[in-house]
């Protein structure tokens, strides 16, 4: 490979760390779940790509396999805690649903 393109390959790789460790920030100090959900799986897109960067870096073509086995584990992660989310939201729902039924019937 020329190496101009490796190089960029390199710089590439370099910007890429570094936004994953914005939005690693992001799922830190994220201002609710959404917001770091999405971080999450903005990581994992990210962290997809650079080793999809390096299969074409190292010429390694079993690269490729680990790239799309981790897709699929970003992909259910992401998936799982939606559920999970939803869960809480649903809880937090019902149970304010029957403090405010309780209070109705004390007010009677």
């Amino acid at each position: 490979m020329d190496k101009w393109f490796l190089g960029l390959l390199t710089v590439l790789m370099i910007i890429l760390a570094v936004c994953i460790f914005i939005a690693l920030i992001r799922v830190i100090k994220g201002p609710d779940l959404t917001n770091r959900l999405v971080s999450v799986n903005m990581i994992g897109t990210m962290v997809n790509v650079m080793i999809i960067m390096l299969t074409i870096y190292l010429q390694e073509e079993w690269l490729v396999d680990v790239a799309m086995l981790y897709t699929a584990i970003s992909f259910l992660s992401v998936i799982v805690l939606s559920k999970v989310y939803i869960g809480v939201y649903k809880q937090k729902a019902s149970e304010a649903s029957a403090a405010e039924n309780k209070a109705e019937e004390e007010a009677k």
